[in-house]
């Protein structure tokens, strides 16, 4: 165990697969653990550098391993997925990762705090409700239009949608159908006061850092994406310049040059968005 220098770590919900190799590469660890025995088994173990994907709770495990003294070296999957050989399995992975992680050349991702994490729910659950809300709102709409009421594009007109369902008197909506879109309008009328009380919030953190009060005088930018940008990229110092930011966003041409002719396309999808 002590000869362990380098461990890649394939996370999940329950089930861990550890794959250790030695100074000289040769693997000296392979094992299976389950979610209880993990942070046991490396309180036990040398500290060495530990490699995990970038993925979902692979922030947590971060912090914990962190603190037991290791070297986290995060990366995004996509990064490590050129070295799996063959078939995918959990234990190929961990090798993929192990070997991934021991890259110079490799580029990692920063493991984020609880509070930056948590700013990154207020953001996550913002686009969860105005998702929720185009989703009651077309709904309402739709159902409406069954019964030949259509109201024009935008606020204004669902309100007037709003008004009718609410209207008992009004015999162009049957009864029955008046009860489940009453349903749905209390359900919108929800989804708006989570919605403002979210907005308070982004609000309230953009403007509680020095950076996010600087971002906010920018042109075009507002409290939503200057919170955003504090909490996705807490050292802007791990960037070596704008160009190499924009590029983690996803404001990069897509290229298909070959021959030394450059061949650049739109604006790729990739990066954070």
């Amino acid at each position: 165990m002590e000869e362990v220098v380098t461990v890649g770590l394939d996370i999940a919900k329950s089930v861990f697969q550890v794959h250790g190799v030695d100074a000289a590469g040769a693997v000296v660890l392979r094992r299976r653990l389950t979610r209880s025995k993990l942070i046991a088994f490396f309180e036990k173990l040398p500290r060495c550098r530990v490699g995990i994907e970038a993925c979902a709770t692979a922030h947590y495990w971060g912090r914990r391993l962190t603190e037991l003294g290791h070297e986290v070296g995060m990366m995004p999957p996509s990064y490590v997925k050129p070295y799996v050989k063959r078939q995918k399995n959990d234990a190929a992975d961990a090798e993929a990762i192990c070997e991934a992680v021991s890259r110079p050349s490799m580029c990692f991702v920063a493991v984020k705090t609880s509070d930056q994490q948590s700013v990154q729910v207020i953001h996550r659950t913002r686009m969860t409700l105005m998702r929720h809300r185009i989703e009651v709102s077309n709904t309402i709409r739709a159902h409406m239009a069954e019964f030949g009421l259509v109201a024009p594009i935008g606020r204004m007109g669902l309100q007037g949608l709003i008004g009718i369902v609410r209207d008992d008197g009004d015999e162009r909506v049957p009864a029955s159908a008046r009860v489940c879109l009453k349903m749905l309008v209390d359900q919108l009328d929800l989804v708006n006061r989570q919605a403002l009380e979210n907005d308070r919030m982004v609000l309230a953190d953009a403007r509680s850092s020095e950076v996010g009060r600087r971002l906010m005088a920018v042109p075009g930018v507002g409290p939503v994406l200057a919170s955003a940008i504090v909490a996705a990229v807490p050292d802007p110092r791990a960037f070596r310049s704008g160009r190499n930011l924009a590029a983690w966003i996803g404001l990069v041409p897509r290229q298909n040059s070959s021959g030394g002719k450059e061949r650049l396309g739109g604006i790729t999808t990739q990066g954070n968005r």
